[in-house]
């Protein structure tokens, strides 16, 4: 476990920029709740403070996991948010989509979010920008990237793309052996 070094926050900054935008100050710098990002095994946490201070008498091979994972580093050396960040990219999100019950499923086996399957979605929306998906009841269901800006999205036909799909918590059941 160890702090992050330059270059992997602004990696993880960028990402993290792109779904709630100046929020970031508010994840950060929270005086009532301070928060960190420290690295292990590869995958970025964001933990409290607290925490991180009594996992430091824990050794590293016995740390599993501490705070929320964000997400992880590949190979590559590439960032990549993983399903897990959800909770804290919905609290914080600019641009959010909602979608009918009956594409609900259809996102959380890992399709894309088409015209016909479209609830609602945040006004202003531009294209290409990180977007949260809800279920119309409001629970997040995963992220992804707007395909069309809000205008567009009105005159598009029914099998047209919206929303083009990144993460889901139909992950947690995809991936069980490596979400740890």
């Amino acid at each position: 476990m160890r702090p992050l070094e330059e270059e992997e926050v602004k990696q993880v900054f960028e990402k993290l920029h792109k779904y709630i935008g100046k929020n970031i100050q508010n994840l950060i710098e929270n005086p009532d709740d301070p928060h960190c990002m420290r690295l292990h095994k590869n995958r970025v946490f964001y933990v409290r403070e607290e925490i991180m201070r009594r996992a430091v008498s824990v050794a590293r091979k016995n740390l599993v996991a501490m705070g929320t994972c964000l997400g992880k580093f590949t190979h590559a050396g590439k960032f990549r948010l993983t399903v897990q960040a959800l909770d804290v990219i919905n609290q914080y999100a600019k641009f959010k989509v909602w979608v009918k019950p009956s594409a609900e499923m259809s996102f959380l086996y890992g399709n894309h979010v088409l015209k016909s399957g479209l609830g609602r979605i945040t006004e202003n929306t531009p294209a290409y920008q990180g977007v949260v998906v809800l279920s119309m009841s409001d629970v997040p269901l995963g992220f992804g990237t707007s395909a069309r800006s809000t205008q567009e999205c009105r005159k598009l036909d029914p099998s047209a793309i919206v929303t083009f799909h990144q993460a889901d918590t139909g992950e947690y059941i995809r991936n069980e052996e490596t979400n740890l």
